[in-house]
């Protein structure tokens, strides 16, 4: 393998930079799915675990990078993988393809990519939207963003660890964005879920009994998220339906019983507050989607966390 390969006809081969758990989980997929995996870790141990299973195990950065045409790297965030990037030396990247799979925020990841296109270094970012059990199978999804070229480059790498490797936009925060909000949804649900689940005990129930009732939520929610999203873009908020009026009393309910329960009450309150500040400024006619409203007036944000 030469160090300048044409960076149009990328290698079936791989090397993967960071083995923390998800690190690994990649190297693993990888070697599973039958491509020659170069792996390296600060600490070897986690590097040479994979040894066994067929990785090669780099004596450092520079000749993992060195060793295949998509690099892989998978550390704490996007500041420690700029750090050990730019301690690569000079030409140890050409002609590589990095897909940086680290957590981050928008801005941050656009940071890398300003970065690496200053350095000269073509980079991918993505985000993994999967647990490591899922890694190598038909469920994984991880999202990419900054550059369709470099995704279609190192595409049938990057599939077998992921076969929904989906490009979401030229815009190198887009994966980020796409991650924080979907996680935004998913751990906002879950706490909801746990004080709902909290409420019951503290009031003679459990969470096993209600677990059920709150599956028949969840089953309206795709379409409650379609109006939403609808409602959002287009600015209008109809309540003809039901309205934020309505709505702040039933969630005046939650607080008072969740109160009532013993339970830390944040959550609820949180939720009573924007609809009451929605109504306060004249909405209690519209729909549950002008909250958007409230949450993009950031200086008032306090206001609405009220009970």
């Amino acid at each position: 393998m030469t160090n300048s390969p044409s960076p149009h006809t990328q290698s079936p081969a791989v090397s993967v930079i960071g083995l923390g758990p998800m690190g690994s989980a990649l190297a693993r997929g990888f070697l599973a799915g039958g491509v020659p995996t170069t792996v390296w870790n600060r600490t070897r141990a986690k590097a040479e675990a994979l040894a066994p299973e067929g990785a090669d195990v780099a004596a450092d950065p520079a000749s993992a990078a060195r060793a295949a045409h998509t690099v892989v790297t998978c550390l704490r965030d996007h500041a420690a993988t700029r750090e050990l990037l730019a301690s690569l030396p000079d030409g140890a990247l050409s002609g590589r393809t990095v897909v940086v799979l680290a957590s981050s925020t928008p801005n941050e990841a656009r940071a890398t990519r300003a970065w690496a296109d200053a350095q000269g270094v073509d980079l991918l970012i993505g985000a993994i939207m999967v647990p490591t059990p899922l890694i190598g199978t038909g469920n994984a999804l991880i999202l990419y963003s900054g550059g369709r070229d470099l995704l279609d480059r190192s595409r049938p790498v990057l599939e077998t660890v992921a076969p929904r490797s989906e490009y979401v936009g030229d815009d190198p925060g887009s994966a980020a964005l796409l991650d924080t909000g979907m996680l935004d949804v998913f751990f906002a649900g879950m706490t909801g879920f746990l004080h709902a689940s909290a409420m019951a005990a503290a009031q003679g129930s459990s969470a096993a009994v209600f677990a059920p009732w709150a599956k028949e939520m969840l089953a309206i929610l795709p379409a409650t998220f379609d109006g939403l999203a609808a409602d959002v873009d287009a600015g209008h908020h109809p309540g003809h339906r039901d309205n934020l009026a309505m709505e702040e009393a039933a969630l005046g309910h939650i607080v008072h019983t969740s109160r009532e329960s013993g339970l830390d009450s944040r959550l609820p309150e949180l939720m009573h507050g924007l609809a009451r500040t929605a109504v306060e400024r004249g909405h209690g006619a519209d729909g549950w989607s002008r909250v958007v409203d409230v949450l993009r007036a950031a200086p008032e944000r306090e206001s609405a966390q009220g009970g």
